[in-house]
């Protein structure tokens, strides 16, 4: 299956790491949208029957969506579901001039590598690298926010289903 994160596999740093990016678009609901780019566009809140996207790239969409009943309000958006504020910091971090796909990619391998996990992914060590950014994204098991966490059975699936490789099966002959 071809990866539909926008960064190429050299500049991603593997396939295996093209393929946890489409692992984390469908854990926080973002790949399962339809009517979406691909989850690029979609901002939190938003729900099969009632996505809500955005229609520029320019700038990070920057609508604060209020959760009454959790009592909080986020502001996150894009396939990775990125806060505008850790927007602004990345964006000065890596140079970025827009909110762009692939640069939403960029900014998410700048998350896991550093929350030490690259090295993980690229290696199949799957749980080990969820665990390693369980706290940037909170649809991961174990995060804790008090937001729906998917298993790591559906996610390891997911990630197969991405093309990812396991590091049991890259270790056979």
């Amino acid at each position: 299956m071809q990866s539909k994160a926008r960064i190429s596999p050299a500049e991603a740093g593997g396939a295996n790491v093209l393929a946890f990016l489409d692992m984390l678009a469908v854990s926080e609901g973002t790949a399962l949208l339809a009517q979406t780019d691909d989850g690029y566009n979609v901002i939190v809140g938003s729900t099969p029957r009632q996505p809500v996207l955005f229609d520029s790239y320019q700038d990070h969409p920057r609508q604060l969506v209020k959760f009454p009943k959790l009592g909080i309000g986020s502001t996150a958006a894009g396939r990775y579901q990125l806060l505008a504020r850790y927007y602004d910091a990345y964006r000065k971090q890596l140079g970025l001039s827009d909110f762009s796909p692939i640069n939403q990619d960029r900014i998410a391998i700048q998350q896991i590598r550093e929350r030490g996990a690259l090295h993980l992914i690229q290696a199949g060590q799957i749980e080990a690298a969820i665990k390693q950014v369980k706290n940037i994204w909170a649809s991961l098991p174990g995060a804790g926010y008090g937001q729906h966490e998917h298993s790591l059975a559906r996610l390891l699936a997911a990630y197969q289903a991405a093309g990812g490789e396991l590091a049991e099966a890259m270790a056979q002959p």
